[in-house]
């Protein structure tokens, strides 16, 4: 009966004109990405008459468990769109996505992807997604929170604790209660913790946050070490974010964000659209990470790279294809830079974008780009997983002496390091 039904419906669509071609894509941006993937299909129309583009947002979780059963069960979506490393966790767990480096070499124009683009890109031998948003993170304070401490923008991590500090004690948001916090952080899950971390280490302009490429662990080196122990201050010694966010992931984060409670957070190039005309209603300024070293320069962090790949069981394969190299023309990426925030083009349309918008639209800040450990190291998941479990244990309860701390913790991941090396 089902096939018969389908059989008409095919029929019925050739009759009328209207074309059976449909390409799926998985994805979890939300109502932007659905968004952007709407106005991306009406373009691919023009040159693609009979074929439509429908994309499906899941959440992060749950994509990743449809993704995965869907192409080990060959009823696979036709393309799948997501942050690098959660499209590897797809290629270990199937390791049926196509090399994009060949349909890569077909597309005309790519002087704009930079070696690094190219490098997050690939993982086991070939080349997994096409890399088609870069993903900036910045440092962002409240701009009227500043006013009304008397405080500049901050520059360098004595500067951020200071107002830090402030935020906390001055009423900042001048509603007479004591209810406001010095940062907005999560660390609840390892890539809550763990990223946050990221940030501070390479916004400080250091590589590397646990282990190099070599399988060195870094975090007893001087400079690492001595973020590392301001990082942790920061959630005990300082008391500088709500007693809470040890529970807190990246939706209670936000909520300290978008609720007025926080003044200097994280600013992901994907938040700003949101951010200028709800919630924070554009108080807010973007910077570079705080510097903590006279010889190292600040940066924003270049913290991903989100891009498509096709499944090798894509029931429009070649077709697929075609609709993700398209997503690297300028017509793509300009909605992308509009509906998402981001993109890889350096020919795109920024004068009308707000200011916060076109800092990283232009890419003002220094940028320091993010190593994906897990590209060169496969135990590295299970590697960051006891690291998270180690610093959650010393938030929880502060050792007295941090140095000591980070020096036997040093030792322990190198420990676990080489155990998971060996399988």
């Amino acid at each position: 009966m089902i096939k018969r039904l389908l059989a008409s419906c095919a029929f019925a669509a050739l009759a009328t004109g209207v074309s059976a071609e449909e390409l799926v894509i998985w994805h979890d941006l939300g109502d932007n990405g659905i968004a952007w993937f709407d106005a991306v299909g009406q373009e691919f129309a023009k040159t693609h008459p009979d074929v439509t583009i429908t994309s499906v947002s899941y959440p992060t979780d749950q994509w990743y468990g449809r993704v995965i059963s869907a192409i080990n069960t060959d009823t696979a979506p036709d393309l799948i769109y997501n942050n690098y490393e959660r499209v590897i966790r797809i290629e270990t767990q199937t390791e049926n996505l196509a090399d994009m480096a060949g349909p890569l070499d077909a597309v005309d124009d790519t002087g704009f992807l930079t070696e690094a683009d190219l490098n997050v890109a690939s993982y086991g031998g070939k080349m997994i997604i096409l890399p088609i948003q870069r993903v900036q993170m910045g440092f962002g304070a409240r701009s009227s929170w500043l006013e009304a401490v008397g405080e500049e923008f901050p520059a360098t991590w004595e500067d951020a604790k200071r107002v830090a500090g402030k935020f906390m004690t001055e009423d900042p948001d001048g509603n007479g209660e004591d209810d406001t916090f010095g940062f907005a952080l999560e660390a609840a899950n390892p890539r809550d913790l763990i990223h946050m971390l990221d940030l501070f280490i390479f916004g400080a302009g250091l590589r590397h946050t646990l282990i190099d490429p070599e399988g060195n662990i870094v975090i007893d080196a001087p400079e690492h070490a001595e973020v590392l122990k301001e990082f942790l201050k920061t959630f005990t010694e300082y008391g500088y974010v709500a007693p809470d966010t040890i529970n807190h992931s990246f939706a209670e984060m936000y909520q300290v964000i978008e609720g007025g409670r926080a003044g200097m957070f994280r600013v992901g190039d994907w938040n700003v659209k949101k951010w200028d005309s709800e919630a924070l209603e554009g108080d807010f300024i973007v910077g570079e990470w705080p510097a903590h070293f006279d010889d190292k320069e600040n940066a924003v962090v270049i913290g991903g790279m989100r891009g498509v790949a096709v499944p090798e069981n894509s029931p429009h394969k070649d077709l697929a294809i075609e609709f993700a190299q398209f997503l690297l023309s300028q017509p793509a990426q300009q909605l992308a830079l509009e509906n998402v925030g981001a993109a890889v083009r350096d020919d795109l349309a920024v004068d009308d974008l707000s200011e916060r918008r076109q800092y990283f639209a232009k890419a003002q800040g220094n940028l320091n780009a993010y190593d994906f450990p897990e590209s060169l190291h496969a135990f590295y998941p299970e590697l960051e997983a006891t690291y998270h479990r180690k610093l959650l244990d010393a938030i929880a309860n502060p050792p007295e002496d941090w140095d000591a701390f980070i020096s036997q913790t040093a030792e322990e991941m190198r420990e676990e390091a080489a155990k998971l090396s060996q399988g």
